[in-house]
Parts: C-alpha cells; sequence; structure tokens
C-alpha cells in the first residue's frame, strides 16, 4: 500500500485481492460489458469457461451478469476491507449463481489473484525505490498552485488493477479504479487524473 497526503487530504494506491477475483470470474465467465465502470478484461488473460450448466439452476446466464454487476457495485466502495471467503463464499449467499461459480473456480481464481499481488507489489518496491515524485501528491501540488490555497480536506483511495488497457475511472464520492501501467505514462495519467483531483481539491 503506498500512501502520500498534506493538510486535510489523503491518497492510499493499493492492489485488491477481492476486486482482482471479482474481475477473475468475470473474465472466466465471460461477462464481456459487465459492470461500472466498465473495465476492460484483466492482463495476463484468463481462461474462459462456459458456466451455463453450472448456473442453471440458479437462474442461468442473465441472473449470474446481474448478481456479478450486484457484487461489484458493493466492493467498489469498500474494496480494501471487503473480503471473498473461500470455499464456501457465505457474503454471496444472497447472489446463489455467482456464489456457485465463485466456488467451482476459487483454487484457480485465487492463485491467479494472488500471482497478481505479487507482481503488484514488485511494482510497489520498484517505485518505492524511484528518485522520482509521488504522481498523486505532484498533481496536487500543482492544483494549490493554480488556486493559491491548500486542497480542500480529501480521501482518495486508488486500486490499481492488472488492465489491458491503461486508464482510470474515478466511482464517486472518493475511489479511483486504474490500470497499474497508467503511472509508467505521466502524460496519460495526468489526462485521466488530474481532472478527479481537481475535482476534490
Amino acid at each position: 500500500m503506498m500512501s502520500t497526503g498534506g493538510p486535510g487530504w489523503q491518497i492510499v494506491a493499493d492492489s485488491s485481492p477481492v476486486l482482482l477475483f471479482s474481475l477473475y470470474l468475470r473474465d472466466c465467465a465471460g461477462l464481456e460489458a459487465a459492470g461500472s465502470p466498465l473495465l476492460p478484461p484483466v492482463i495476463p488473460p484468463v481462461r474462459r469457461v462456459d458456466p451455463s450448466h453450472l448456473v442453471h439452476a440458479a437462474g442461468g446466464l442473465t441472473v449470474l451478469r446481474i448478481e456479478w454487476e450486484t457484487w461489484w457495485h458493493q466492493l467498489v466502495g469498500d474494496c480494501f476491507n471487503a473480503e471473498a471467503t473461500a470455499p464456501q463464499f457465505p457474503e454471496l449467499d444472497s447472489l446463489p449463481a455467482l456464489q456457485l461459480l465463485a466456488q467451482a473456480h476459487y483454487g484457480a481464481g485465487l492463485d491467479w489473484a494472488r500471482e497478481r499481488r505479487i507482481e503488484y507489489a514488485a511494482l510497489a518496491r520498484r517505485r518505492g525505490r524511484s528518485r522520482q515524485r509521488d504522481p498523486f501528491e505532484q498533481l496536487v501540488q500543482e492544483r494549490e498552485l493554480e488556486l493559491g490555497r491548500d486542497a480542500l480536506p480529501f480521501t482518495l483511495q486508488v486500486v490499481e488493477l492488472p488492465l489491458s488497457e491503461a486508464r482510470a475511472w474515478f466511482v464517486e464520492p472518493g475511489t479511483l479504479l486504474m490500470s497499474q501501467d497508467l503511472a509508467a505514462d505521466p502524460p496519460t495519467f495526468s489526462s485521466y487524473v488530474r481532472p478527479v483531483v481537481e475535482l476534490l481539491a
């Protein structure tokens, strides 16, 4: 976890095991165009399966999509604290089709998420050794100079994910979902993150 801040404001950036697992399930089940915001596929890509037979008795693929989107909406607002409790996933008791999918694929899904967390930890260490200024702090300081005052109090949780497209998506009131590769491209990073800083600060 990386954190930066100033008087009254804080930005915390990390990955999220439960969001990684949920995206694994989405891509594994082929739930294209599911969720809001609509995120691109993960990288490395996961093996796709047809869950039709698995979830048929729980409502089928349409219900699975609705349940995944319901869970995703719940997770995005509290992704640093939410958990996926294998192997039974009692937190999904009200989402039976999704619970069946999670139970059937939790081994591969949690392994995939764990590998991505290891990769992210290595990325965070490389950033920590870098002598470059924190890009979030730099944007806030630039905004403060523009405004001629300190930033307004705010907290922003940044969830970095291994996505196939280098972008960021702001979810009100204070979550930014972001490709973990975005910070490596300062102009593109600024084009997505600066408007969020302007809104909050």
